[in-house]
């Protein structure tokens, strides 16, 4: 699936389907947080891994704060760090970082490499929700600092549609870019997965369904 595609799915199931935005948003986040908890339980020290979500200013953000609060309802010690402002935050992101604050989970906003090198720690799993298959280029200022932090951490790795810094249609990775232990991407795989520059940065790739009808699928050619 193609960068416009992804965008073109999100937009019929809305405008012509009468999905909601948050709808989508919310079964996303409970599928990622599902496929999350899975791989932690089954690696050294199971449900007992901090989480750490790094969540960025869109769409795949919201899902970050999204799987924060399903997480933490499977039993994880989950906090957040956000890399912008949440009062910059708009539409659906902006509703589920409200709820996430509301609900008093763990919630910092980074400001600072120095920020993000005292709070990204060893051991913990670090999950990438910065950039979504919107991003072109080279993450850049904090985030990239994010990624290479994350990068040089001892725990595990998840991705969130697609690893920061991975280009969605032609898999270029960029320098720098996430290096996921698991990439949990949602309808179908992207086109840049196929690529062999992007096999290393992906590591097992989990398709998630978002809830949008069976005929919407069908017109993307997605099963």
């Amino acid at each position: 699936m193609k960068r416009d595609d992804v965008r073109r799915v999100d937009q019929i199931a809305i405008e012509d389907y009468g999905m909601l935005g948050l709808v989508l948003m919310e079964n996303a986040g409970r599928g990622a947080a599902e496929r999350i908890a899975a791989l932690c339980q089954e690696s050294p020290g199971g449900a007992a891994h901090p989480v750490c979500i790094l969540c960025g200013p869109g769409n795949n953000g919201g899902d970050g704060y999204v799987i924060a609060r399903h997480l933490e309802l499977l039993g994880f010690s989950v906090h957040i760090l956000s890399l912008v402002p949440l009062e910059r935050l708009t539409g659906d992101a902006s509703v589920n970082a409200s709820i996430a604050a509301k609900a008093g989970l763990p919630l910092q906003v980074a400001t600072s490499a120095e920020d993000l090198d005292r709070w990204i720690t060893d051991d913990e799993t670090v999950v990438d929700c910065l950039l979504g298959t919107g991003a072109t280029g080279a993450p850049r200022g904090l985030y990239g600092d994010a990624v290479k932090l994350a990068n040089k951490r001892r725990g595990l790795r998840v991705a969130i549609d697609l690893p920061t810094g991975l280009d969605c249609d032609t898999g270029i990775p960029s320098q720098p870019t996430f290096r996921a232990d698991l990439t949990v991407t949602f309808v179908a795989e992207k086109e840049g997965f196929t690529k062999a520059d992007a096999k290393p940065w992906l590591g097992t790739v989990r398709v998630v369904g978002i809830g949008v009808p069976q005929a919407l699928l069908n017109d993307f050619a997605v099963a």
